[in-house]
């Protein structure tokens, strides 16, 4: 039943009387004008006489995008229309109301006809049946919009009151949004990453020994958004809309290093109300190369309102950083500025940001939102060659402290009390040396808390020593493999601690044979 009465709009006879028409005959008219906000340019565009138009062409993100009708039997195509202003009027980007409506290209208008006739009682069996044809994310979207404009219209059986049925017991076609993450795929390796270092290093060498001609221009330009992907994990909407007023430099000293400040908007936000301004920090050794540009900008008359990599549209940012990094690493599928951007989330995890720290880099309105990259973190397998031992970073280089190494001979004649053994983690260990004090004084546990201490006498034997290292090891693997591989435990950090102190003695062992 339709909100409106009085006459039929003029598009109300289109088609017959198939569910199709029906609807779109019980919908209000679509008004003279449609607009929308072109957030690239900062204007408000419009669509002239939508009711006539066999095509709307958008200007998103500085490229023209067409949303034909044609294709279309003609109540069809003004239901895609009605569909298309009712996303904008919700407050959904153009960019996103885009995609949604071109969901209709998926389906033909038998489909949709019975989609649209299935009311909320029989909905489930169609779903399923549109579920099972495996069709792209936008179709879907596009299925379930459909839907909750009959719900906001309380068109065939449909009310608000189902918004949430629709919303919540629809479902769309099983996805990982963080596939790439949890594989890795989306990552640059070490040496991929040196690639880019250097390449900026030698670009701000240049730069400070020669005159850099206007020829290297297109070269700086694009040695900049790629500094702003990899430093700053920036997007390439972020990087194409960055303006000259939000590139502020300064010298804190005459003569001194300059300092660069870059402030971009969070991106990808599902309301304006979160969009609020990042500033980043160039690296300082890098900043030199802003400088340049700015300069260059400045000259050609550039305002404070002008795009300060002076690029057309996003695709084109994005293109240009992806043909550096490719070149770079020498890639013909790896390198996009979203690789970038994962990498130095990931980056930051394995440093020990937490959850927040890394939101607000990523300009993330949620925390879990990068949850991805803490589970995929190689900093767990660092904290695990940390307990091993096999890390060198975290390998001790001070000498270990205890009283004095003894030999068999002297360890064999002393109380039974004085001499350590155990069976730590259910492993028996004996005869790795004494204590000055006897064992059953100690509050310790045996063996584990030995290897450090003051009135510890270790043996004499570099063998012995090795072969409870090996042991030790053999522990971490057991809490590795059996998923109790919480490298932050109280387990874990008695174990590493252990492994470095075993490790101490065999290299001071080593150092006396030589």
């Amino acid at each position: 039943m339709s909100q409106h009465s009085g006459q039929r709009p003029a598009h109300a006879a289109l088609d017959g009387d198939g569910h199709i028409a029906s609807v779109v005959s019980s919908l209000p008219k679509l008004p003279p004008v449609i607009r929308y906000y072109d957030e690239f340019d900062d204007v408000i565009r419009s669509i002239a006489s939508p009711d006539k138009a066999e095509a709307f062409r958008l200007l998103i993100y500085g490229r023209i995008h067409k949303l034909d009708f044609v294709r279309y039997p003609a109540a069809y195509g003004m239901l895609v229309k009605q569909l298309f202003l009712y996303l904008l009027g919700e407050g959904l980007h153009v960019a996103s109301a885009f995609k949604a409506a071109g969901g209709a290209t998926h389906f033909p208008v038998e489909e949709v006809e019975k989609l649209v006739g299935a009311g909320p009682h029989r909905i489930s069996r169609e779903w399923t049946i549109i579920r099972a044809r495996d069709l792209p994310p936008d179709a879907y979207r596009f299925a379930k919009t459909l839907l909750r404009l009959l719900c906001a219209h309380r068109l065939c059986g449909w009310s608000p009151t189902y918004e949430e049925f629709v919303h919540s017991s629809l479902p769309g076609p099983a996805s990982d949004a963080h596939a790439g993450v949890r594989s890795g795929d989306v990552f640059l390796s070490v040496d991929e990453e040196a690639a880019i270092v250097r390449h900026l290093d030698e670009l701000v060498a240049a730069l400070g020994s020669s005159a850099v001609s206007a020829s290297s221009a297109e070269t700086i330009l694009d040695a900049g958004m790629l500094l702003c992907a990899y430093q700053f994990a920036m997007r390439p909407i972020q990087i194409a809309m960055l303006h000259m007023r939000n590139v502020r430099i300064w010298h804190d000293a005459p003569g001194g290093p300059p300092t660069v400040h870059l402030t971009f908007h969070m991106a990808k936000q599902r309301s304006n109300s979160k969009r609020r301004p990042l500033t980043r920090r160039v690296k300082r050794e890098w900043a030199p190369v802003f400088v340049v540009l700015d300069k260059w900008r400045r000259l050609d008359g550039a305002a404070g309102n002008a795009r300060f990599f002076n690029v057309q549209s996003i695709a084109e940012a994005g293109a240009r950083i992806a043909a550096l990094v490719r070149k770079l690493i020498g890639s013909d599928d790896r390198g996009s500025a979203t690789d970038l951007r994962h990498t130095a989330a990931q980056r930051l995890v394995d440093a020990g940001a937490s959850h927040e720290e890394l939101a607000e880099f990523m300009g993330h309105s949620y925390v879990q939102t990068g949850l991805a990259y803490f589970r995929t973190s190689a900093s767990h397998a660092e904290r695990v060659n940390r307990a091993l031992g096999a890390s060198d970073v975290y390998r001790r280089v001070a000498r270990i402290a205890h009283d004095r190494f003894i030999s068999p001979k002297e360890l064999t004649q002393l109380k039974g009390d004085q001499q350590i053994a155990g069976v730590p983690h259910g492993i028996p260990i004996a005869g790795i040396g004494a204590c000055t004090s006897g064992q059953p004084a100690c509050p310790y546990n045996p063996v584990t808390s030995c290897y450090g201490c003051r009135k510890f006498m270790p043996l004499h034997d570099k063998a012995m020593h090795e072969g409870v290292l090996a042991s030790m090891r053999e522990v971490v693997m057991f809490f590795e493999q059996s998923s109790r591989g919480d490298t932050r435990s109280p387990t874990y950090l008695q174990l590493q601690s252990t492994i470095a102190e075993i490790q101490a003695v065999i290299a001071e062992l080593e150092n006396e044979d030589q």
